[in-house]
């Protein structure tokens, strides 16, 4: 089997921790990624999220909502010419760049579940 080579340079080392640190501050806390992958996955309407990411409470969304904004994740669309207003949730194009960020995490995490599964 080959040997993954993880073994950093200090200076590596310090600048994958420092990356690492930017990447959790926007994708850290329980709900992020879960709001991300319904987007990425097409729901777009408050309520639609609210509804598709189980236990998230409205204040909690708009909260990950406006730092996704923030972020540049998501776009919000406000649709005024419809009755109610109708507002959505888009992802930007940088958004998409998490799609393998998020495969990988999600093939780890069954694998993961498998291997402490079978123990």
């Amino acid at each position: 089997m080959k040997e993954d080579k993880l073994a950093y340079s200090q200076p590596q080392c310090t600048t994958h921790l420092s990356a690492t640190e930017d990447a959790l501050y926007v994708l850290g806390g329980r709900w992020t990624i879960r709001v991300m992958i319904a987007i990425l996955g097409g729901h777009t309407r408050f309520n639609e999220l609210q509804r598709t990411i189980q236990g998230i409470s409205a204040r909690v969304l708009s909260g990950e909502l406006k730092k996704l904004e923030m972020n540049h994740l998501v776009e919000r669309t406000v649709l005024a010419d419809q009755k109610p207003v109708l507002v959505e949730y888009i992802p930007t194009d940088y958004s998409k760049s998490l799609k393998d960020v998020i495969a990988a995490l999600a093939e780890w995490g069954a694998n993961h579940k498998k291997k402490i599964t079978a123990s």
